[in-house]
């Protein structure tokens, strides 16, 4: 029996409506149509998902919810329209300027957890560090870390200031304005980076192509423009012991391992939970 008010309105048939009708028109929009409704219905009613899912006969369907759904139809990514994408084991502010975190890039703190154990590296660095996505998963993994982020973007690195504030991590960041390692004077036992690495060529979907910065996505003609800026400036940047842990496309495990190898590297391949590559492991060969 659905709840009601004093007027006999029905909470829970009109939530379900709304999301059922929200799921249907995104359809042509979303890969993930119902649960695009659902995080959007969460956001205007100020509360989280879960609580929404666990018990929807205590909401009625927000005046604000209608014009969140027209902008997902127009492409706007989810995550620009509620102003935050969950990541690891932390929630960071994103917005216009900021690349949004993928669930994908989770396989490079993965990777870096199976690499140095609870114990943990003290030093981390990350390059091209967006909204403080890695470094800042890194630095929640590993209470006693601390580190750097670099951005190229001025854009970027006030959200990422703004999600060091939020977790109470502003202590052990500095996040400075830059062009990847170039002028750190410093070594780190964890260097992270997700580089741009799609070519020039490649079709995005709108709520990419059209929303997200270009210069954090694309990577020249053949997607490797800034692997082979940055990892020839590796070697100096890791401690004795240290560990970079690099984001690639799907297809790029050999073109960038080579990279990496002709740098002094040895390079292991990482997948994702779809089983695609998805992260590279580089120590210093022996």
């Amino acid at each position: 029996m659905s709840a009601s008010d004093d007027s006999g309105r029905a909470y829970p048939s009109e939530v379900s409506a709304a999301l059922r009708d929200a799921a249907a028109r995104l359809a042509a929009t979303s890969d993930t149509p119902r649960l695009d409704a659902e995080l959007l219905m969460a956001h205007a009613l100020g509360v989280e998902r879960a609580a929404l899912l666990l018990d929807p006969s205590r909401f009625a369907v927000p005046a604000g919810f209608a014009a969140l759904v027209e902008r997902r139809l127009a492409h706007e990514p989810v995550a620009y329209i509620v102003g935050s994408r969950d990541f690891w084991t932390i929630r960071l502010s994103v917005g216009p300027g900021a690349l949004i975190p993928r669930p994908d890039s989770e396989t490079l703190i993965e990777a870096a957890v199976d690499h140095f154990g609870t114990e943990g590296p003290k030093r981390v660095l990350d390059l091209g560090t967006g909204p403080g996505t890695l470094l800042l998963a890194a630095l929640a993994e590993w209470p006693d870390a601390s580190g750097v982020g670099i951005d190229a973007s001025e854009e970027a690195l006030g959200y990422a200031r703004g999600n060091a504030a939020a977790l109470g991590f502003a202590e052990r960041v500095e996040f400075r304005r830059g062009d990847w390692g170039e002028g750190v004077a410093e070594t780190f036992d964890l260097i992270l980076c997700n580089p741009p690495y799609i070519t020039a060529s490649e079709a995005l979907m709108p709520d990419v192509a059209d929303h997200e910065p270009a210069a954090a996505l694309f990577a020249g003609d053949d997607g490797l423009a800034d692997y082979r800026r940055i990892i020839p400036g590796l070697p100096p940047l890791l401690a004795p012991g240290g560990v970079a842990v690099l984001e690639i496309g799907a297809t790029q495990h050999k073109l960038v391992g080579s990279l990496a190898e002709a740098a002094g590297f040895a390079a292991q391949c990482r997948q994702d939970l779809a089983g695609r590559d998805r992260a590279l492991l580089l120590t210093p060969a022996a």
